[in-house]
């Protein structure tokens, strides 16, 4: 390749971008703010790599810039190359570009929405397994699209952010789906509108354009978009062309003339969000003509990931549930609407999303609510104004050991048969490395409260 590539960002994709530049000759340079990042990078400098902390311009003759997703567009180092003419893109891009050189590219299915796309890339997976084909889900899931390239897949189910997209110019998928489209990232993107933007760049001229047609963003973005073709999933009984539910099955009516592809009862976790989610999966795997065995083959093989509706423990008759994965409202109404009586869980860091919508819509379930993070006080006044008759205990400390009391005061309020619910609607990283540092720390402090209780509890019931 021999051109000059600076990556902006020492994480995980950072650091597949640069292994996979240096092995076509590039001359990369990687840089980050972060001291610590870069020195776990340390073995790249032995193929050629320079580290340098805290560049806020590209070196001079840099012909590329690849950036870490989470980086802004407004970042001093991106609108100084923007100023010098240097082009900038995502890891995802770079993944596109590199696959299209190989004599047999991929075939590329990707999914993004505000929620469920790690569910929906896990099940396109096991269904594509289940067909026997070479798949490996990859993205914003946790393997790098780069790595997965490299690595040779035939086929890669690709779950992308509304960063990645942004940061992509030439990606066109054989086919893809935005599964939804709520309040999230604003604080990144500005907009609603300019979010869903960011999605909907993710159909393109020959694509198949997968959506969910009982959200009308996912709608408004599929049929206006260039696509080649639009394919709506549904909740209710399929129209022609589409794929839906109907006396207890999956049917399609889009691929086929009419055919049962699995019973609703394969698809777990239950839930009509899990359920959108599995529709949208099997449209992706029939626009590679996927075989009905197979689309049920892969439901029921699936294994769904670590902190979204996982109990963790059941205490005095109280169940309570791990969903540290909603990290939006549009996530935490899914998880809370899975439950008759909650005492929820909530807060974090909002990212600009506001969550009267959300309090609303679930007053009449709600039993108690405890507080924790950074913008609990937005929580506060919007329960104050729709649930004023709610208990709401607020926990002031935002330190790690926090969700420990967060947990004892919860199962105070709880009452038998009722289900504590961590759903925060809120991001993690004002108290927690991740929201997977955060479910742990939850299931810790449950089963703390197991261990005290000894003898005639139920201990961990899911994973």
């Amino acid at each position: 390749m021999g051109r000059r590539v600076l990556v902006a960002g020492a994480g995980v994709s950072g650091r597949s971008a640069a292994e996979a530049l240096l092995a076509t000759g590039a001359v990369v340079t990687v840089t980050d703010a972060s001291s610590d990042r870069l020195a776990a990078l340390a073995s790249l400098r032995s193929q050629g790599a320079e580290l340098v902390v805290g560049l806020t311009e590209p070196p001079v003759g840099t012909d590329l810039v690849v950036t870490s997703p989470g980086w802004r567009p407004d970042a001093p180092l991106l609108t100084a190359a923007a100023r010098a003419g240097v082009e900038v893109i995502g890891e995802i891009e770079l993944a596109w570009r590199l696959d299209r050189q190989r004599s047999e590219p991929a075939t590329w299915l990707a999914v993004t929405g505000t929620n469920g796309k790690t569910t929906t890339v896990g099940m396109l997976e096991s269904m594509l397994r289940a067909a026997g084909m070479d798949a490996v889900a990859c993205g914003n899931v946790g393997l790098p699209a780069v790595d997965a390239v490299r690595a040779g897949h035939r086929v890669l189910a690709v779950e992308l952010s509304s960063f990645q997209l942004h940061w992509s110019d030439r990606l066109a998928p054989h086919a893809a789906v935005v599964l939804n489209v709520a309040e999230d990232h604003l604080d990144w993107h500005g907009s609603l509108t300019s979010y869903a933007a960011a999605k909907g760049r993710i159909y393109t001229p020959g694509t198949v354009a997968v959506f969910n047609a009982d959200d009308a963003w996912s709608t408004h973005l599929a049929t206006g978009s260039p696509a080649a073709r639009a394919v709506g999933c549904t909740a209710a009984e399929p129209a022609s062309g589409q794929l839906g539910v109907a006396d207890g099955v999956l049917r399609d009516r889009a691929f086929d003339t009419d055919t049962d592809l699995a019973p609703v009862a394969d698809v777990h976790p239950p839930g009509p969000h899990h359920l959108a989610n599995a529709l949208a999966a099997a449209a992706l795997a029939r626009t590679l003509d996927v075989e009905v065995e197979a689309i049920a083959e892969g439901l029921r093989a699936f294994e769904p990931g670590s902190h979204r509706s996982v109990p963790v423990g059941e205490i005095a008759g109280v169940t309570y549930v791990d969903d540290s994965k909603a990290t939006n409202p549009h996530a935490a109404s899914a998880a809370l609407a899975a439950h008759p009586r909650v005492v929820w869980i909530a807060g974090g860091l909002l990212k600009g999303a506001e969550v009267d919508e959300l309090v609303a819509a679930h007053a009449d379930r709600l039993a108690a609510v405890v507080l924790i993070g950074q913008d609990r006080q937005c929580f506060a006044r919007a329960l104050a104004d729709h649930v004023p008759d709610v208990p709401v205990g607020e926990i002031d400390s935002t330190a790690e050991d926090a969700m420990d009391e967060a947990v004892r005061r919860a199962g105070e309020y709880a009452a038998a048969g009722s289900t504590v619910v961590l759903a925060p609607a809120a991001a993690s990283m004002d108290m927690f490395t991740d929201y997977a540092h955060r479910g742990r720390a939850f299931a810790d402090a449950v089963r703390a409260v197991l261990a005290e209780q000894g003898p005639g509890v139920s201990g961990e019931r899911g994973g």
